[in-house]
């Protein structure tokens, strides 16, 4: 069984050949796991391979447990990266992390993916470093799934924490990475863009998200995209949109309220129908209901944040993912890695930008022109 949405789209490698590099450590529920759910991953999947990043010592015994472990390559690494370390430090003196070594595998081309569960700010800077920027990206993103009314059962959020700050450029780059990871991951040929504000109106919103609204609209047609507008919070399951862009203050904020609402609506239903011997009664009854509800708000079945905007694939699971969100996360990087994604986004991310600074230089203080150059950008 899968738990994860994406299907692959185009071209793809042999789906044997992938190889997908996890980093065992800095998740709050440990390697086992970790291993836990590549076992389930490698249950349901029987042709990927995986090289596990941590020490040797205290990942063989748990791997050797496992279904799968023939399957399982363990790259010695000493050290760990904490949730509570800097960036900065990681920087400094993390060559020896598990997840350093990790990232490094797909910088040498042995792995087409990387999935952590750890420090979502070291990861990231440790990405940048080694994977590099694509051309003509300030700001890399983090875009995650959203469960919403649509066909696909679900949207696309960006940025979910990357970076808390992104001014009217990053925000229209978003747009066109969103759009290009939407297409590929959701099969959308034509995503519907929205652009998060405090309401839908024109007028609201600060300086940099009017100009952003400006720059989106602008870029639509030449990316082969449909620009929404504004959207509210409400928005964000909706079917109105397929792709919602945002700050990563804002959409790490969005996230987790979501998620926590999830895990509340869950706590309280039990609550309700443990109540009484006729709640109990009507809960065997509505026992089927109740589970296809419980798939559709569960966090951990779109566990995953995808960077965008790197040379190289980088899949950030949630730090407390027990089994069953590892396993969707890697599930998520193998159904990536299948459809040749990251070089997708790379080719595609370099004409996006392209067609940005054509907007940028054809947007005046006044809203865009009309002279724009639109040819070959569809992602």
């Amino acid at each position: 069984m899968t738990t994860d949405p994406i299907e692959p789209t185009g071209p793809s490698p042999k789906a044997g050949g992938v190889v997908i590099s996890v980093d065992a450590m800095g998740g709050d529920n440990g390697p086992a796991a970790v291993i836990a759910g590549l076992s389930k991953f490698l249950d349901d999947t029987g042709d990927a391979r995986v090289i596990l990043h941590g020490p040797r010592d205290v990942l063989a015994p748990l791997v050797a447990k496992r279904a799968g472990r023939e399957r399982i390559e363990i790259r010695d690494a000493r050290d760990v990266v904490a949730m509570t370390d800097k960036p900065s430090q990681v920087m400094r003196h993390g060559k020896s992390t598990s997840m350093w070594s990790a990232i490094e595998a797909v910088r040498s081309r042995e792995a087409q993916v990387c999935v952590s569960c750890g420090n979502t700010g070291a990861l990231m800077a440790v990405s940048m470093v080694r994977l590099r920027k694509v051309e003509g990206v300030n700001r890399p993103a983090i875009a995650c799934l959203w469960p919403s009314r649509n066909p696909s059962g679900f949207n696309v959020m960006l940025d979910a924490g990357a970076d808390i700050r992104a001014d009217q450029d990053d925000l229209l780059t978003y747009a066109l990475m969103g759009a290009s990871y939407a297409r590929n991951g959701l099969g959308l040929k034509r995503p519907r863009i929205g652009l998060l504000n405090v309401g839908v109106e024109e007028h609201k919103g600060r300086a940099e998200l009017k100009v952003a609204h400006e720059l989106i609209a602008a870029a639509a047609p030449g990316a082969d995209f449909e620009y929404v507008g504004f959207v509210e919070g409400g928005d964000l399951p909706s079917a109105r949109v397929d792709v919602i862009v945002t700050d990563g203050f804002t959409g790490n904020v969005a996230l987790k309220t979501g998620e926590g609402t999830a895990s509340l609506i869950s706590e309280l239903l039990r609550a309700a129908f443990g109540h009484s011997p006729l709640s109990r009664v009507a809960a065997m009854l509505s026992m089927t209901s109740l589970n296809r509800l419980k798939m559709r708000i569960d966090p951990r079945r779109v566990n995953g944040g995808v960077f965008l905007g790197l040379n190289g694939t980088v899949v950030k699971s949630h730090g407390s993912a027990d089994a069953l969100g590892v396993a969707a996360a890697v599930h998520l990087a193998y159904r990536l890695a299948i459809s040749g994604f990251s070089d997708k986004l790379a080719a595609r991310v370099a004409s996006s930008v392209a067609l940005s600074s054509d907007v940028a230089d054809t947007t005046d203080g006044d809203g865009p022109t009309d002279q724009m150059r639109t040819g070959g950008t569809s992602a």
